[in-house]
Formats: structure tokens, sequence, C-alpha cells
């Protein structure tokens, strides 16, 4: 069942994301131009994904609950241990809404230098944030999503940050701000649903994919295929009045085959419930990588 503030929210999200990632443009434009859709409308969002920090007040315990309001039910749990993450993915209330996926960042995992400047920013939050939004209101939520809570980094706090880990940096510049969207490519026409076949589409119009692990990660069951851009460059302004280029967000792209025991449906028959469900931590933790220094030098 639609939910109107559910829905607004989602729109502004994407909205100010897709202003950010003039890939994600390039993509819709690319797939008119040949034809296998004629609007944005007719893609499917399989997922989208927020990356947060494990601090006091923060992180998935604080940012699940805006989703949990709407309908959302937390599901499989995962770890990436070289990372230092935990994450979670939920399922929508409805199918026409994306899963989510929201990972965290384990502070006390990293270096003392890094944990003392993690916190010399997330000190700055001493209560719960989202224990303070309307969560009925979307244009607090949204507003909430797209507004620092914290102050803005400097350069040489974020070089620091980035020397150890590049997810660090990513959410004390870019807090909340929406990482991915996901297109579900097995929705598509024969010849562009399957990620093989759309990575081919995707290199010929110029855009650069990640390639850690390969540019197509696969699930051990091999139902759950994936692959993304590498993330676009942004110039950011800093505390110190510096500008770098730094790494924004990336779009991802999704392929979910078929259960066994759906196999006989005609293809005109075959809805969600009926395709691989969940992520991949392996496959998880190559995405990652997308806004990482050693995929964006590519670009």
């Amino acid at each position: 069942m639609a939910n109107a503030v559910l829905d607004n929210i989602l729109n502004g999200l994407m909205t100010r994301y897709k202003e950010r990632v003039p890939d994600v443009a390039g993509v819709i434009n690319a797939l008119i131009k040949e034809h296998v859709i004629t609007n944005a409308a007719e893609i499917e969002n399989d997922h989208i994904a927020f990356r947060t920090i494990g601090v006091p007040f923060l992180g998935i315990q604080s940012l699940e609950k805006i989703f949990l309001h709407y309908g959302y039910k937390r599901m499989d749990h995962y770890f990436f241990p070289a990372k230092k993450l935990d994450a979670y993915w939920y399922a929508p209330p409805s199918t026409e809404y994306p899963r989510i996926f929201i990972s965290e960042l384990r502070v006390n995992e990293l270096s003392q230098n890094a944990q003392k400047i993690i916190h010399s920013y997330t000190d700055e939050v001493t209560v719960d944030p989202v224990e303070h939004i309307n969560l009925d209101d979307a244009n607090a939520v949204d507003q909430f999503l797209h507004s620092g809570l914290w102050r803005l980094s400097t350069v040489e706090d974020y070089q620091a940050l980035a020397a150890e880990t590049d997810y660090a940096a990513w959410v004390i510049y870019n807090r909340y701000y929406l990482n991915h969207f996901t297109v579900s490519v097995h929705n598509l026409k024969l010849g562009y649903n399957s990620i093989a076949d759309f990575n081919v589409f995707l290199e010929q119009n110029g855009f650069t994919l990640n390639d850690s692990g390969g540019k197509i990660k696969t699930s051990a069951d091999g139902k759950l295929l994936q692959s993304s851009t590498v993330a676009q460059m942004i110039d950011a302004p800093f505390a110190d009045g510096r500008t770098l280029r730094i790494s924004g967000s990336y779009i991802e792209f999704a392929e979910r085959k078929v259960l066994e025991q759906f196999n006989s449906l005609p293809a005109s028959e075959i809805k969600r419930e009926h395709r691989r469900e969940g992520f991949e931590a392996a496959n998880a933790d190559k995405i990652f990588e997308s806004t990482y220094a050693s995929q964006t030098f590519k670009r």
C-alpha cells in the first residue's frame, strides 16, 4: 500500500541524488536513446544505500528508525571484517518500494588517531537526532537526510581518515547523503536484462565500472549478480576554505535471477517474490569500493 510521506521522502532523496550524480541522467538518457525505456519511471529501483558511523546516538540504530516507521523490516546482518563494517538490509512495506541497505563503521576498531578525528565531529551530536524529527512530516525528514549532523570537515582531517579508511572519510564529509540507487536490470528488455549485457551497454556508452573483484560480482548461489559505476568526483568545499575533488555517489545495477521453484513460470507472470532476495556480503564488500580511491582514480 502506498505511503504518501514515504513517497515524498524517496522522491526528495532521488531528486538531490540525480543533481549530484550526472551518471544517473546519463544512464537514463542512453536507455531512452536505445529504446530500452521511454522514461525514467519504468526503471525499478532495487535498493538504495546509506552509510553511517557507529558512535553513540548515531549509526544504524538511529537511522533505521526512519524507515522502520514506514513499515520497513530489518532483515539479515552482514559483517565486513577487512573494512570494519556492519550492515543490515530492510525489506519494504510493499513491492513498489526499494529495499534499503544501511552500513555502519566500527569506529572502535580504527587507530586511535582516526577515532579521535571522528569523535571530534560526531561528539557534537549529544542526542539521537531522529528522536526529534516528526517522522510523519516528509519535509522534515527530507531536510534531515540532507543536513549536516556535525561541522564541515577540514582537508587535513579528511585526508587523514582517507589514508586509513575511505569509508570514514566519505561519511565524515557526506554524512547521510544517499550513497547509491540501484537499477534492476532483470526487468529490462532482452539484450539489456542481464548484468553481462548491461555492462557492455554501459561501457559502450562511456561509463566507468568498478572492477574490484571483477566487473560482475556474483553471489555464491549464482542468483544475485551486481555491478556499479565508479563514483563521480565532486568539487567539495572544506572548512578551511579549500576545495578538493573527492568521491561522491555512484549507481549500482542488480540482476536477481528466478528461484528454481519458479522456473516454469512464464516470463509475464514473474514478480519480485519469485526472484532471489536479500544481499551477499562478498558482493557488497567490493561494491563499497566504488567510492574508494583505488577505483575513483580511473575517472
